[in-house]
């Protein structure tokens, strides 16, 4: 990892290995790095690159496989850079880099109810909106008020969710909306309904409990690889076709939980991408049934 600048506008690097800023802990390197110091570092940043300069905002890394040939583009690292949380006429209004656990217990702590489900969802509040991330029955646009984007020329805008198609992990601007180039969320109000405390911080710790129970946390892995088909679960059609305990290399498919990859040691970004194609084939050619992956694969192949 090489420093190319560092000082009162945070740090940009070359060359920077991914597989320190992603859950699978694998995958090649990004062309150029670089940490914000804060929103208005940020914004500062984006007005000052070239316009043909490609740019890639990364949270926690979460739910994103990183190729072996690399990103050829500028990676932000939103995480510790927006991270301001406050309270806005019974509205939190929260900055993209916000971990979502961190809104459950804010929300709990205020009394407020439904914000449960993102304890256990290990990404920050702009790949949680970008993707309508959800778990235990609950997604969160069903709490969305506005959202605050910037798009590549540095444009603010606020918006509400009837900009966009929203779906299960699916979020997209609707065409009618697009007023320039690409979008990305700055932050978000969120609206959740009054509850008790106590019982709040019970159920997280319910939930949490749960989670530690059912998915296999003692190795790195990215969460669920795969959306849940309509009317039925990833993990049970790929548990079906035998194939839990399948390994790539260093990439096996969860003993604990069929729709996780874990990375057992040394696994390669490779090793997990032709994982996730033979799984695919397998349920399709056994069960007929296309799997489609919820975490996002980028960059170039080695």
């Amino acid at each position: 990892m090489m420093p190319a600048h560092q000082g009162d506008s945070g740090e940009l690097r070359r060359n920077e290995p991914m597989s320190q800023h992603v859950s699978w802990r694998a995958g090649g390197r990004a062309r150029q790095f670089y940490r914000p110091r804060h929103r208005e570092d940020f914004l500062e940043f984006l007005h000052a690159r070239p316009a043909q300069e490609t740019l890639f905002l990364l949270g926690l890394g979460s739910n994103l496989l990183v190729r072996e040939g690399g990103i050829d583009a500028t990676v932000v690292q939103m995480h510790g850079a927006l991270k301001e949380v406050k309270w806005e006429e019974g509205c939190l209004r929260i900055e993209a880099g916000v971990p979502a656990p961190k809104v459950a217990r804010l929300a709990a702590r205020a009394g407020c109810s439904g914000a449960e489900f993102l304890a256990g969802i290990p990404g920050t509040m702009g790949g949680v909106l970008a993707m309508n991330a959800g778990c235990y029955g609950a997604e969160i646009w069903n709490f969305v008020c506005q959202v605050e984007t910037v798009d590549r020329l540095g444009v603010l805008r606020w918006r509400t969710p009837g900009d966009y198609d929203i779906g299960y992990r699916s979020v997209r601007l609707r065409e009618e909306c697009r007023l320039g180039p690409e979008e990305w969320f700055l932050s978000v109000l969120l609206h959740f309904p009054e509850g008790d405390a106590e019982t709040a911080r019970t159920r997280i710790r319910s939930l949490l409990a749960q989670r530690v129970a059912d998915q296999p946390l003692e190795f790195p892995n990215a969460g669920s690889v795969f959306r849940n088909p309509a009317g039925g679960y990833a993990a049970r059609l790929i548990e079906g076709c035998g194939l839990k305990g399948k390994r790539i290399g260093g990439a096996e498919v969860s003993l604990k939980h069929a729709n996780f990859i874990v990375n057992r040691g040394q696994a390669t970004a490779t090793d997990i991408e032709i994982l996730i194609a033979e799984i695919q084939s397998r349920i399709l050619a056994e069960k007929g049934v296309c799997l489609h992956p919820e975490v996002r694969i980028v960059g170039e192949r080695a």
